[in-house]
């Protein structure tokens, strides 16, 4: 099959909500395969609506509403936040669209005891991903979560066991992985068309605020910060915290690492078919920041597997990424380099000349294209929780050994760090009475 040929096929996949896996799950009450209309057509009948409970509608939460409004099957039934004030906004989006007026609640478990609501909708913080996505498959609800899936490793093992105990469909918002030009790359990579390929690098430059110091104050009226804290230790509400500065407090973040590494570092997974790296170093440091970021500013991790090196590195203050793109990811084969901005690729020879360009897909409507149909067809989707806890180890692995300044070997068999008590540590931690993480036998 020619690679044009390739594309297509997969784009029409993508489009189908073909799944590279299939599970038999069970299906969920009252939620029928629905009829779509054909191009200059007319359905057979309306689409069954799927009814959804979101959790978080401060800033990706109100993005993915953008991306629902495309789907007639898609009803918001409940709006969570734990911050009134951010809550009519996301009504008023969802109504001048013209959809029906969803129910407003603070906690998100009130819709999860409404039992038509059939799935959750997490864009809340990461240290809410792996509970709240755990609880929803608890109570029979499948899941949309946002990337990274889990706040740390251990996390993420016990939202594959909850998926798989309560036969739930677990998709993360790694959106790539629904795009044809993505599923495209990983089949050039993987078909030895580069050469054997040694090395991938991938990388983020932005230039993101200085969030200043603050000193715990009471919270803002209408935001219930122990409910926003939720399974993380509260510390004392801080104006440079909640909405968005969590990301850089290793409490509540997982530092740029997690925030945007997960993608980088997903597509190189995919691309090589690799699982679990054996030696993780990491480097870098808060070198231009004075403020109460506790993540590190410039990061540079590397991650060694069987014949195979890949590195990921961030710069949070600097403008200039690597080859002209501010995100990136390269694989250097021994034939032929392959470069992606996430969008796209270009295929480079020997003498770094043009062999082929690639133009850009759609994904994030693909992606939930594909999740909407794996509730129906109970396949695995194309970011199963399985498939991108393996990508966010590798996250949580970078910043454990930058938190620890130690090299970390890996042992993917028993998912497990050798021979460094300190790093293993960091693999899981105590949540706060009343959240607890469950456990499965």
């Amino acid at each position: 099959m020619t690679l044009a040929n390739r594309r297509q096929f997969l784009a029409t996949s993508a489009g189908l909500g073909l799944g590279w896996n299939a599970l038999s799950l069970g299906a969920p009450a009252g939620l029928l395969p629905a009829v779509f209309a054909g191009e200059g057509g007319e359905a057979a009948s309306k689409p069954e609506p799927v009814k959804l409970a979101i959790m978080g509608v401060n800033g990706r939460g109100r993005q993915l509403m953008s991306v629902l409004q495309k789907f007639p099957e898609a009803e918001i039934a409940y709006i969570c936040d734990p911050d009134a004030k951010v809550i009519p906004g996301a009504v008023k989006q969802w109504t001048d669209a013209g959809r029906p007026e969803p129910k407003v609640v603070s906690d998100f478990r009130r819709a999860l005891d409404d039992q038509s609501v059939q799935a959750l909708v997490c864009a809340a913080p990461d240290h809410w991903h792996a509970l709240a996505a755990i609880w929803a498959c608890q109570a029979g609800k499948d899941v949309y979560v946002e990337k990274p899936c889990c706040h740390n490793p251990i996390e993420g093992q016990r939202m594959i066991q909850a998926a798989r105990k309560h036969q739930r469909i677990v998709q993360v918002g790694s959106q790539r992985r629904s795009g044809a030009d993505m599923q495209a790359m990983a089949e050039v990579v993987r078909s030895g068309r580069l050469g054997k390929v040694n090395f991938v690098r991938s990388w983020i430059t932005s230039q993101r605020p200085n969030i200043g110091r603050e000193q715990p104050t009471a919270p803002p009226e209408g935001l219930d910060f122990n409910l926003w804290c939720g399974p993380a230790p509260d510390r004392g509400y801080r104006k440079n915290l909640v909405h968005y500065h969590w990301h850089w407090r290793w409490d509540y973040g997982t530092g740029e690492c997690g925030n945007n590494g997960i993608h980088g570092l997903d597509l190189a997974r995919w691309g090589l078919g690799v699982d679990a790296p054996r030696l993780v170093t990491c480097g870098g440091g808060k070198y231009h920041f004075d403020d109460d970021q506790e993540t590190p500013d410039t990061q540079l991790a590397t991650f060694d597997f069987d014949g195979v090196c890949v590195q990921w590195e961030h710069r949070t203050w600097s403008p200039r990424g690597i080859d002209g793109d501010s995100f990136g990811v390269e694989f250097y084969g021994t034939e032929a380099t392959l470069q992606t901005s996430g969008r796209g690729f270009t295929i480079y020879g020997p003498k770094n000349e043009v062999l082929e360009k690639v133009d850009p897909a759609e994904s994030d409507a693909a992606h939930w294209r594909n999740f909407f149909d794996c509730l129906k067809t109970r396949s695995l989707p194309n970011a199963d929780i399985e498939i991108n806890h393996k990508s966010t180890l590798l996250c949580h692995l970078a910043n454990i050994a930058w938190r620890t300044r130690s090299t970390v070997k890996y042992d993917g068999a028993t998912e497990t760090i050798l021979e460094n008590p300190a790093a293993q540590a960091l693999m899981g931690r105590e949540n706060r009475k009343g959240f607890e993480l469950p456990k499965f036998t």
